[in-house]
């Protein structure tokens, strides 16, 4: 321990939460086999943390201090609880393993998030529930985050969370990576968890934070770590050869400012070459195959961007054949949105706000729909659509930087 806490201390424990949450919590389930008790434990550990740290300093593992600390709150949270005496076994288990952890060296914390992953994901959960659940615990996204990407209100959000929490524990669903011929059922919805925690650190986040890289890294190693269990899954290898393709480009998405930099003003020799390749041998793999699927349609349409030397040499008739193919198989709002942006910049953005306006009842609350509807119209001449639709997604900007950028193509367009 050092002798004087670090003067960022709130900063540190702060960038340990959002890092090292998903492992904590998984731990804590694992031991407590309770989604309630552990998430209760480890908000109890890290309130602990900024009492004792800022009297001692830092420990020199502060992710094994938190999660014995979390369990030591989980065994006090059991003796207060009125049935104390039919935990009495769960209790001396927390109990045996807190005093092996005692006098020895802090043990490297059991990777267990893919067996929570699955949990989430286990199929007596409605799939929306399954999502939002994973990317409360294993992402660490708050229920506000949640409720935002699914479009609704975070009250709701908030019931339907706690209704799958307490659905887990009376099921009595186990805590583990299925056996194979259980895995059909669940990996739809372990693939779209993993991309939406990905989508939540790619796109802006509050303040001038656009990119969260820690959860992008963390969906890319769920990804990886799923490869390894099922190397001959050809969706996985689209998920992940999606999200490197993306992620590939994440050193050119701001300027030296700290403004938003938009795909056809990226300097393209910033992007990560390395993983491009990557991101490319995965999808032909997946595609030889010969067992096309959503994630594989949507690397492919990456590839294209990626692959192309120029903004002017992306094939936009090819990317929209492509989201035509997507839109078949997953129908959903957004997509057709990206769809009719395809559409648009292959040559026809008449048909593309047409369809755009169709789309209005859905994604009122969803800022992309608003900026690429202003877009759109200020290429036709609508002004005043242009002006109102860029103001709306002004509004719902999380990021100071994406503001500024929106402003300044507000400023560019003229009424009607």
């Amino acid at each position: 321990m050092s002798d004087r806490p670090p003067p960022d201390l709130k900063d540190r424990i702060a960038r340990i939460l959002r890092e090292d949450r998903g492992r904590l919590i998984a731990a804590l389930i694992r031991a407590t086999g309770d989604f309630h008790l552990a998430e209760d434990a480890l908000s109890d550990a890290f309130e602990k943390a900024l009492q004792h740290w800022g009297r001692s300093g830092m420990p020199d593992r502060p992710d094994a201090w938190l999660l014995q600390v979390g369990r030591r709150q989980a065994i006090d949270r059991l003796r207060k609880q009125s049935r104390h005496a039919a935990q009495a076994g769960e209790i001396r288990r927390l109990m045996d393993e807190d005093q092996e952890a005692q006098g020895a060296l802090p043990p490297e914390i059991p990777d267990d998030r893919l067996k929570l992953i699955f949990t989430c994901c286990h199929p007596a959960l409605d799939p929306k529930s399954r999502v939002a659940l994973t990317l409360r615990t294993v992402g660490g996204l708050t229920t506000r985050d949640i409720a935002r990407a699914f479009l609704d209100s975070e009250i709701a959000m908030g019931q339907r969370l706690s209704r799958a929490k307490s659905k887990i524990a009376k099921a009595g669903i186990p805590y583990r990576v299925p056996d194979p011929p259980e895995w059909e059922e669940r990996l739809g919805a372990v693939l779209t968890v993993i991309y939406l925690v990905f989508n939540e650190g790619w796109s802006a986040g509050p303040g001038e934070a656009p990119i969260r890289s820690t959860l992008c890294d963390e969906a890319i190693f769920l990804a990886r770590l799923l490869l390894t269990l099922a190397p001959d899954d050809p969706e996985i290898e689209g998920l992940l050869a999606l999200m490197l393709l993306t992620f590939a480009r994440h050193g050119a998405r701001l300027g030296p400012d700290g403004a938003v930099v938009t795909l056809d003003e990226q300097d393209r020799g910033l992007w990560n070459s390395a993983m491009i390749d990557e991101g490319l041998a995965l999808l032909d793999r997946a595609v030889a195959r010969g067992r096309p699927g959503a994630f594989q349609l949507q690397a492919a349409i990456g590839a294209l961007h990626v692959q192309a030397a120029s903004p002017a040499e992306v094939d936009w008739p090819q990317i929209a054949l492509l989201y035509d193919r997507l839109a078949a198989v997953m129908p959903t709002p957004v997509v057709r949105l990206n769809r009719a942006v395809a559409h648009a910049e292959a040559g026809a953005p008449e048909a593309a706000l047409s369809e755009i306006e169709t789309l209005l009842p859905d994604l009122d609350l969803y800022q992309p729909f608003h900026a690429a509807r202003a877009d759109i119209a200020a290429r036709l001449g609508q002004g005043d659509v242009a002006r109102a639709s860029y103001r709306a997604a002004i509004e719902m900007s999380r990021s100071d930087t994406e503001k500024r950028w929106l402003a300044a193509r507000l400023a560019r367009v003229r009424p009607d």
